[in-house]
């Protein structure tokens, strides 16, 4: 599928009807723009909220402070690489 659009004067594009249809969107969602030498790719970025409880946590770390948790994983990095 190719539809174009009109840029604005501040930089503004509206997304055509179509592609909002084929990409799922709605208001409020989140896009991001990927750009491969001389063309930009648009994709719907994921819901990372829809993914809560999606991976099982031990209930042992689930009340582990962020700073704690990248401090072991960084520690667990130098383990391997000797």
């Amino acid at each position: 599928m190719e539809i174009a659009a009109r840029l604005t004067s501040k930089g503004q594009v509206t997304i055509p009807h179509a592609v909002r249809e084929a990409l799922s969107l709605v208001e409020g969602d989140r896009v991001v723009f990927r750009v491969e030498g001389d063309h930009a790719v648009i994709a719907r970025t994921p819901d990372l909220l829809a993914l809560a409880g999606s991976v099982e946590i031990p209930a042992a770390r689930r009340s582990t402070q962020w700073d704690d948790i990248v401090r072991d994983v960084h520690a667990a990095r130098g383990r391997r690489r000797r």
